[in-house]
């Protein structure tokens, strides 16, 4: 078994979705503003990247839970187990113990169906996303999203731990460069905000596929379609899928398939 330790930290403090807030967080219940699941999700395939590096940017699949909240400046463990050279289970277990999250993580064997662009419609400056909504999600599956643009590359990249020394070298922006599953997968958080305004909303699970690595300063387009709204225990769900594509050659670089709670039982 590996064991890498690292310390929370909160990635969205600022962010239009107020959860990440300590002060909207509170009155939810939480003990404060939520450490994003992109950010967790980063901390659950770090020991990976470590371990399998470049294959991994270029067939890694990954299945990520949170199962319950993570806190700025907590300390967390990753535990993971390599089943064999090519598949890995890990969980993420807050300092007080309790595990926060889990993942199944490997690098594809099989060959892989690249998706295509659709050349969705691409939202513009103006463009002021409706209060989300079963009516609304209803919609946007049957007219279609608009797709976003996200770049990766500058002094403002994501990153998931406070020093990017601490980061696997393959991702640190001044080595190798390549782009960490905390900036893709926000892209799929990004997208779906994008679509429809949710405050305060709770992402959930993340699947998803890497095809190509992102290398640093490389503009991705980012197309959206809804699978699935449902409620579940007076809680509102949304699942989309998001394709990932490179500007330069149209290429898809990621899948995901995001699950969040849209509106949380009891929101107004």
């Amino acid at each position: 078994m590996n064991r890498w330790s690292g310390v929370a930290l909160n990635t969205a403090p600022d962010s239009q979705n107020q959860i990440h807030s300590d002060e909207l967080a509170q009155e939810y219940g939480f003990e404060g503003g939520l450490v994003p699941g992109v950010t967790i999700s980063a901390y659950l395939v770090h020991p990976m990247i470590d371990e399998w590096g470049l294959d991994w940017l270029e067939r890694g699949y990954s299945n990520c839970r949170i199962t319950s909240p993570l806190y700025d400046n907590e300390k967390f463990t990753v535990e993971s187990d390599f089943m064999n050279d090519f598949r890995a289970n890990s969980r993420l277990i807050r300092d007080c113990g309790v595990v926060s999250a889990n993942a199944e993580v490997s690098i594809n064997q099989h060959k892989l169906t690249i998706p295509q662009l659709r050349g969705d419609r691409l939202v513009t400056e103006s463009h002021s996303p409706p209060e989300a909504t079963r009516e609304v999600w209803k919609k946007l599956k049957i007219d279609g999203c608009l797709a976003h643009k996200y770049h990766w590359g500058g002094p403002d990249s994501l990153i998931y731990l406070r020093e990017e020394e601490l980061l696997p070298s393959i991702l640190q922006p001044k080595k190798h460069g390549f782009s960490n599953l905390c900036f893709l997968l926000g892209c799929s958080n990004w997208i779906l905000s994008g679509n429809a305004y949710m405050n305060p909303w709770v992402h959930l699970q993340t699947i998803s596929q890497n095809y190509r690595p992102v290398s640093y300063d490389t503009e991705l387009i980012a197309e959206m379609e809804i699978n699935k709204i449902y409620e579940k225990k007076g809680h509102e769900f949304i699942d989309v899928f998001v394709n990932l594509f490179d500007e330069s050659d149209e290429v898809c670089v990621m899948t995901i398939n995001l699950i969040a709670i849209y509106k949380l039982r009891g929101a107004s």
